[in-house]
């Protein structure tokens, strides 16, 4: 079976290299129109990129249609002015990646509160800026992709990434509670863990691990979110070809009467509180005051 994107619109952020590239390529050579989005060097949006035109000139060359964008994702503004440039070509928008990033790696006591907040506005405020310029149009098809970019630093921390972890992690939740709110017109909302060979990367992964960590083995999984059948509120690794599932979980947990809901209590209990026999995925917001609710009720039972 082949996963054709023809009739389709897609914006990826940050795609003049690296991963955004890998998937703007492979949208394009399935049949998307793709808005190729790299930051200009202009502050107001208005240029545009050399490397956004490069991928814009490749795409075409395949025999697809595309456009470049430099605007910027931490500024709404130019991403509204983005999709509407977007509607008046092709109609519609119908994917969105986001993909665009910036790393300011120190440790946290090294760490300036400018390059925190800088990073945090790339990432997730810019992600978020970017999905509100969209949402409004996909629901009004009644349909909509959208893609989040998480990272394991995200899910586990990582020393010297704390404000890229913060970024990281905080798209999983704004992930997790769109993918709610746009399900009933068609909107899904997924979250993708990268792990290649960028531009981001290339000091940290060592030598002989750069051609196993292509971005070309990401966007399987990237396209895959962002296809017709892909599933809703999923989070996705994806790495020199390895694809695993991720999920936020709870365990039952243990219901202290109120002699022991004490911090002694607790510590005496924290083999129980702690055991992941019982782990299960979080589907939604409400289920931890659920749970509590079903061991009182068990209790008074």
């Amino acid at each position: 079976m082949s996963i054709s994107f023809a009739g389709k619109v897609a914006i990826v952020t940050g795609a003049g290299g690296g991963l955004g590239r890998a998937y703007a390529l492979e949208l394009g050579r399935r049949g998307a129109r793709v808005v190729v989005n790299d930051l200009s060097a202009s502050r107001d949006g208005t240029g545009h990129s050399d490397a956004a035109l490069q991928v814009v000139e490749e795409i075409r060359k395949a025999g697809g249609e595309a456009m470049s964008n430099g605007g910027s994702v931490a500024e709404y503004e130019q991403m509204v002015e983005m999709v509407a440039k977007t509607k008046e070509a092709w109609g519609g928008v119908h994917i969105l990646i986001n993909n665009a990033g910036i790393l300011r790696d120190k440790s946290f006591a090294k760490m300036e509160p400018a390059d925190f907040e800088l990073v945090v506005r790339v990432h997730l405020l810019g992600s978020a800026f970017t999905t509100r310029a969209v949402w409004d149009t996909m629901r009004e098809q009644n349909y909509g992709r959208i893609v989040m970019t998480t990272s394991s630093a995200g899910l586990g921390g990582n020393f010297g990434q704390s404000n890229y972890a913060a970024a990281k992690l905080g798209l999983v939740g704004l992930a997790k509670s769109l993918s709610h709110e746009g399900a009933r017109n068609n909107i899904r909302v997924n979250v993708l863990a990268p792990t290649a060979a960028t531009r981001m990367t290339e000091n940290i992964f060592p030598e002989e691990a750069l051609a196993a960590f292509q971005p070309e083995y990401v966007a399987a999984g990237a396209l895959f979110l962002a296809s017709e059948d892909a599933p809703n509120n999923v989070i996705l690794g994806a790495g020199a070809g390895v694809f695993q599932s991720a999920w936020v979980t709870m365990n039952e947990g243990v219901l202290l009467d109120h002699d022991h809901c004490t911090v002694e209590g607790v510590a005496a209990a924290w083999g129980q509180i702690s055991d992941r026999s019982t782990d299960a995925p979080v589907a939604n917001g409400m289920e931890q005051f659920h749970n509590a609710v079903e061991l009182l009720t068990k209790a008074k039972g």
